[in-house]
């Protein structure tokens, strides 16, 4: 399998913040062109046995995927499983601790918000979740457009929620080295989500990359929703540089939100290795 291979390996449901169904999603994949799909959702897996009946009865190849929260120097960073055991029990119960946590910190956003005029948006927020495990501040901006505090979500995200705005509350996540354990151990790939994202200095970037790679980290994904053109090859020099394998992924939410639709990115550079060729023998063949 080449790097022109159409695969979307980042995307999220309504098990997580998406607001499409996995079935829904597999079939807006499966229409766009992806030959390769996993359902990455936030913190964790109940999805991944739809997904993959999705996808296998639509003709299309899955992986299994997940995107868990960590915190590294102080910011929260995002890893990408591929192709592990959606049944590893170490993995869901390292995904359980990680989501624990998640309804203090809402409704702590909600007192915020609620201090600068904002009523009842941790109520809000909730109307908007399939698993209330997983609330978000996704789910807010989506509360916040709505109720007519902001125009959309980009608007939210640059008035509140962010650091030093109102709504902004930290959350300690998963070390990074559980992370990258508890997929490698599931028999899965660990891959740094859309690295161009983090507010991190260079050396700390390097650190993270470095650090990444000694617990056993094996991906990064280059071309993302969020990496521009620029970026994409800034990663892909990383990627040669720590001998990684490069992922390709939109990071799609939902239609009326996500600026990159499922299979619309541009192919890997050639002179990578794609995640998928490592991850051949985990991926579930449609026939």
């Amino acid at each position: 399998m080449s790097t022109l291979l159409n695969a979307d390996l980042h995307c999220h449901s309504v098990v997580s913040d998406g607001t499409l169904s996995p079935e829904a999603l597999a079939a807006r994949a499966h229409a766009n062109g992806v030959q390769l799909w996993a359902l990455t959702d936030h913190d964790e897996i109940r999805g991944q046995h739809r997904a993959a009946a999705a996808a296998r009865a639509l003709g299309m190849d899955y992986l299994t995927g997940v995107e868990i929260s960590v915190t590294f120097a102080d910011t929260t960073v995002h890893i990408v499983g591929l192709g592990f055991d959606a049944d590893d029990a170490q993995l869901t119960r390292g995904l359980a601790a990680t989501r624990d946590g998640r309804g203090d910190r809402a409704r702590e956003i909600g007192a915020q918000l609620a201090r600068v005029g904002i009523r009842d948006a941790y109520e809000g927020a909730l109307c908007y979740v399939d698993n209330p495990e997983l609330i978000s501040r996704t789910h807010f901006a989506r509360y916040l457009v709505d109720a007519g505090y902001c125009r959309d979500t980009t608007e939210v995200f640059r008035k509140y929620l962010t650091e030093g705005k109102p709504g902004f509350v930290p959350h300690r996540w998963a070390r990074l080295g559980h992370a990258v354990r508890w997929i490698c151990e599931a028999g899965g790939m660990a891959v740094i989500a859309h690295p161009a994202r983090y507010r991190l200095t260079a050396n700390e970037e390097y650190a993270l990359f470095s650090e990444f790679k000694q617990h056993g980290g094996q991906g990064v994904e280059v071309v993302t929703g969020s990496h521009s053109c620029a970026e994409y090859a800034v990663y892909a020099a990383m990627a040669q540089e720590f001998g990684l394998a490069a992922s390709r992924g939109s990071d799609f939410h939902s239609p009326g939100e996500s600026h990159t639709d499922l299979g619309a990115l541009p192919n890997l550079p050639a002179q990578l290795t794609p995640v998928w060729q490592p991850l051949a023998e985990r991926i579930l063949r449609a026939h």
